[in-house]
């Protein structure tokens, strides 16, 4: 699925640079408490996360300015490696969400604070199945916890946000499980190899330049 045919279907010109701007200009954090309950830090210096929540090159931009975090790897999760490719994927047809792969130290960073940045900034968890101009199941906000501990912190930290009326609607971000498949070549590190991309101009740099703002203690 095209990215910006999708964002801009019926518009033309400056309507569509219009819808663009407002959009994006509208990007911020969601002021949210850290989470009440985390994973203690392993002994080791390499942890995983998997996360879903629209298209995964914001998501890979945000998370790789992340003090901690190793490596992003853009790719679907939730559905099965037969059909694991672009293609298949934006048809809607499998099960499949766009997911961003983490590799973290969490001696420098927790699990409970990679899911405060997912909520407040990397995506909005109150959209079902989609994120701005991309539509389907493909775009839902879905976490896919690696082990007991991370499902037990994820289930906590919704019901804390719920709880705190966190946000203005409800939280619709699902808890999964299912097996990361990475992502064709050319989607890995999309925002660093198209910076003027028209896509990353209107919806990605902006949100990776609120989390600077809004998390500078986390900022790598």
């Amino acid at each position: 699925m095209n990215r910006l045919l999708v964002a801009t279907a019926g518009l033309s010109g400056l309507a569509a640079i219009t819808f663009f701007s407002g959009i994006a200009n509208a990007e911020h954090a969601v002021a949210i408490p850290a989470p009440a309950q985390d994973v203690p830090a392993a002994s080791g210096h390499k942890a995983v996360a998997v996360l879903a929540g629209g298209c995964f090159w914001g998501m890979e931009a945000v998370f790789e300015h992340v003090k901690g975090v190793r490596s992003v790897t853009a790719g679907y999760d939730g559905g099965n490696a037969a059909d694991a490719n672009y293609a298949a994927v934006s048809s809607e047809r499998t099960k499949h969400a766009e997911s961003i792969r983490i590799v973290y130290d969490p001696q420098q960073v927790s699990y409970g604070t990679l899911l405060r940045v997912f909520f407040s900034i990397a995506h909005d968890p109150t959209e079902l199945n989609r994120q701005g101009p991309d539509s389907g199941t493909s775009y839902r906000s879905a976490i896919f916890p690696q082990n007991a501990a991370q499902r037990a912190v994820a289930n906590a930290y919704i019901a804390q946000l719920q709880r705190a009326h966190a946000f203005k609607a409800p939280i619709v971000t699902r808890i999964e499980n299912g097996t990361f498949y990475a992502a064709e070549p050319y989607h890995q590190h999309f925002y660093d190899r198209h910076p003027d991309h028209p896509y990353i101009v209107q919806w990605d740099k902006p949100k990776v330049a609120a989390f600077k703002a809004a998390f500078p203690q986390l900022t790598a």
